[in-house]
């Protein structure tokens, strides 16, 4: 890098183009995207990203923020000759540093050290709460935290911050659990799950929960959870919510509602008892609603075609970054800098249907994670894997997944997006539904054309040339009638020259035209002026409750009358206020109520002036 020259930058960004063909600054990409548009690096480096985010965090220039700033902006302004990063990249990376980054980091590089300093003065070692609020508030990872304390002598409570950083992890896990399972205590032998291959199982209650707390029995009308030691029910997980449907046997029937995880193998069907009364050991089939499922899977199944659409026709850049797979649609979170345009979606979509067309078999195969690493099957940034994996290979798409999906992508049926847009910086957001859906989703587009195109007295496939032939006209109307009102207000001008009044040698007129917009105001007042040679005037039009005003005074009377001050003391009798140069002002108002005595009052107003 012979821009960097600084030597601290310069080891940083020889370290970054050895380890990766990808965006710099990934930390502060995070603080702020705006300016650092890419968020994620490419997924072949994502075993260095925890290198990525150490080099490049502005943190790590802790008492040098100016340095690491001058830098940057020399990077950036020449960010286009440095061959060692994808063009792709480069390309859209900003021409500087804007003074709100350039605060952030400001801020962000005051914040350790002042706490340290502190620390320092008093006694060591720094709290391992502190230094976790640091990383967790801040963003200084434990190490940045750890080198500046070693310049002032002062140690860190490492074990402090590991159980800070644990008891978060967890406070975290339990927030993301059903309500219902917050308080559940499980300590019996995981189920089976063999809803991969069924629907309907036989099984074995060998647990009950009414409001967390462990029951004998659950009674109509009662809600609980139920624990079954075989269930072909899936437990929301991965974007994919929980099945529905219900389990039964004669005398009773149990509504499952959803379906969640007790623990990683443990499965909870909540639900009502809608009839009877259900027992610890009886014996139920549970049924999943079966269409709930399917359309389910289909969404499920499209979002991994879909996914392999976005990274090649945006870039390999795209990274999911969270997801809802339901009956209703797919809705898919991922890092992308810029709105995907209307041809992006389009083409996106041609390459999913053409991968439902080729109805290829899904396969599914479980095996070590090492083996689906060397698969090539697409592994979620930031997701925990254990030692065996799933991986399920639909069609182009070969990702890790636990979920359930369709035999065939043929059995998707049609794939359609219905919304694409932004949810946080870096991050788009795109729902798309399927089959059914999607085919009711075009049939009502159909209906809605067919519609319009009545409406237009065209056929459907002329609509868009009908629609613009009627714009025309609108404009060629809309042109004709603010014409009409010129020449109306010019001739309500005409008249309103033998309105003024003599007010020692100054003509004064404060009046209402009738139709006139804010253009028609000025091009009258301009005639009034020429007109009345030496005059101060206040022209209104009013359009529902609200007012426009415009004040003009001749060039002789400015000296003792200014517009802005004349246009801003009508203005604020009726709601408003406004202002502009001495001679010609505008304002607004929203209560044309108390437009007549504003109006009246001008001559006073200027008599006290002239």
């Amino acid at each position: 890098m012979e821009i960097l020259n600084n030597a601290f930058v310069d080891d940083e960004m020889r370290v970054l183009s050895e380890s990766v063909n990808a965006t710099v600054f990934k930390g502060a990409l995070r603080m702020t995207a705006q300016e650092m548009v890419l968020s994620s690096a490419f997924p072949d480096i994502l075993k260095v990203d925890d290198r990525l985010r150490l080099v490049a965090t502005p943190n790590r220039y802790v008492g040098r923020e100016a340095d690491f700033l001058s830098n940057l902006d020399e990077f950036l302004k020449n960010g286009a000759n440095n061959t060692c990063f994808d063009p792709r990249l480069v390309a859209l990376l900003p021409s500087s540093v804007s003074p709100e980054f350039r605060a952030e980091i400001q801020r962000r590089g005051s914040e350790a050290p002042n706490a340290i300093e502190v620390r320092a003065i008093q006694s060591p070692p720094l709290s391992g709460g502190l230094a976790f609020k640091l990383h967790d508030t801040y963003g200084f990872p434990l190490d940045l935290t750890q080198d500046v304390c070693r310049e002032r002598g002062v140690t860190v409570d490492v074990a402090g911050f590991d159980e800070a950083m644990a008891q978060q992890k967890a406070a975290g896990r339990a927030a993301g659990k059903f309500k219902m399972d917050k308080a559940v205590d499980y300590s019996g032998d995981a189920n089976r799950f063999t809803g991969y291959e069924e629907l309907v199982h036989t099984s074995k209650v060998v647990a009950l929960y009414a409001d967390g707390v462990r029951v004998d029995s659950l009674k109509q009308g009662q809600s609980g959870i139920v624990v079954l030691d075989t269930t072909p029910f899936y437990a929301e997980s991965g974007g994919q919510v929980g099945d529905a449907g219900v389990l039964t046997a004669e005398g009773f029937e149990f509504g499952v509602q959803d379906t969640q995880k007790i623990k990683a193998d443990v499965y909870g069907h909540h639900g009502v008892m809608t009839q009877g009364a259900l027992k610890v050991g009886d014996t139920v089939d549970a049924k999943v609603d079966q269409f709930t499922r399917a359309a389910t899977m289909r969404n499920h199944s499209v979002t991994h075609l879909m996914h392999k659409a976005l990274r090649e026709v945006l870039g390999a850049h795209v990274q999911q970054k969270g997801s809802l797979v339901d009956a209703e649609k797919t809705r898919f979170d991922f890092a992308h800098n810029a709105p995907v345009t209307p041809d992006q979606i389009t083409e996106i979509e041609r390459r999913v249907n053409a991968e439902i067309l080729a109805n290829a078999a899904t396969d599914a195969a479980v095996m070590a994670l090492d083996d689906a690493q060397k698969s090539g099957a697409m592994m979620l940034f930031g997701e925990k894997y254990g030692e065996t994996v799933r991986v399920l290979t639909i069609g182009s798409s070969k990702e890790l997944c636990g979920g359930t999906h369709v035999r065939r992508t043929g059995d998707i049926g049609l794939f359609k997006i219905v919304s694409e847009g932004g949810v946080a910086a870096g991050v788009r957001r795109i729902e798309a539904i399927t089959g059914t859906n999607a085919l009711e989703y075009t049939q009502g587009l159909e209906s809605s054309l067919h519609s319009v195109a009545a409406t237009l007295r065209a056929p459907p496939a002329e609509v868009q040339a009908r629609l613009g032939q009627v714009l025309d006209q609108v404009k060629a109307l809309e042109k004709e009638i603010a014409q009409l009102k010129g020449k109306l207000a010019s001739s309500q001008g005409d008249e309103l020259v033998n309105q003024a009044v003599d007010v020692n040698g100054l003509k004064v007129l404060a009046a209402r035209l009738d139709g006139a917009d804010a253009k028609t105001l000025r091009e009258t007042m301009d005639k009034l002026k020429d007109k009345l040679k030496s005059a101060a005037i206040v022209l209104a039009a009013v359009e529902g409750d609200k007012v426009q005003l415009a004040a003009g005074v001749t060039k002789d009377a400015v000296g003792k009358v200014k517009a802005g001050e004349l246009v801003n003391f009508v203005a604020q009798q009726v709601g408003g206020k406004g202002g502009g140069k001495p001679d010609m002002a505008m304002a607004g108002g929203t209560d044309a109520s108390g437009l007549p005595n504003a109006l009246k009052s001008v001559q006073g107003w200027v008599a006290e002036r002239v």
